[in-house]
């Protein structure tokens, strides 16, 4: 059976054990004089973990979900399109105005039919890893890309990498969020 042991290293190159689970594991589980087969990581600072998740969660509190039930790229698509027509010989005032007229049906209509926003912190933590350039770009079957947020497990990330990804995502939490409340 597989054990995760958390040890620490002596000036003399001999591993002791860190905490009392430990400690209790290498003297009731394993017999005097066995031989250990081990795959060794350096662990990051929890304490820095914990604080990367409190700012998560600061972001989150301050987060409203706005834009009802139309999404920004729809909401772009439809006024690019008005403008398109614009172009053509339309007043755009008046094409913009409608598109808007039209852009609110859907969104009541969408909302009628069951569709309602809800506030989710795995999906939000997602978006502010990947707005944080921590992410993957992946390719699905129908040619587009969706940028898949990397995980940020203690065995994932080193230390220098993890305080990288903490700046990044204040520096997503302030522009998206926090500075507008």
């Amino acid at each position: 059976m597989a054990h995760e042991l958390q040890l620490i290293k002596q000036s003399s190159g001999i591993l002791i054990p860190a905490t009392p689970e430990t400690s209790e594991i290498l003297q009731s589980k394993i017999k005097l004089g066995a031989v250990l087969v081990a795959e060794f990581r350096q662990v990051r600072n929890p304490a820095f973990h914990r604080r990367f998740f409190a700012l998560l969660n600061l972001g989150f509190e301050y987060w409203e979900p706005t834009g009802g039930a139309i999404s920004a790229n729809e909401r772009k698509l439809v006024n690019g399109y008005a403008k398109f027509l614009a172009a053509y010989g339309g007043n755009e005032s008046a094409l913009l105005d409608a598109a808007e007229q039209y852009l609110e049906q859907i969104a009541n209509r969408r909302v009628t039919n069951g569709i309602s926003l809800c506030k989710s912190f795995d999906a939000y933590r997602a978006w502010v890893t990947v707005e944080a350039g921590h992410y993957d770009a992946i390719q699905l079957p129908d040619g587009t890309l969706r940028k898949h947020p990397r995980s940020i497990a203690f065995s994932s990330m080193d230390e220098v990498e993890f305080q990288q990804l903490y700046k990044s995502a204040l520096d997503v939490l302030w522009r998206w969020i926090l500075s507008r409340t």
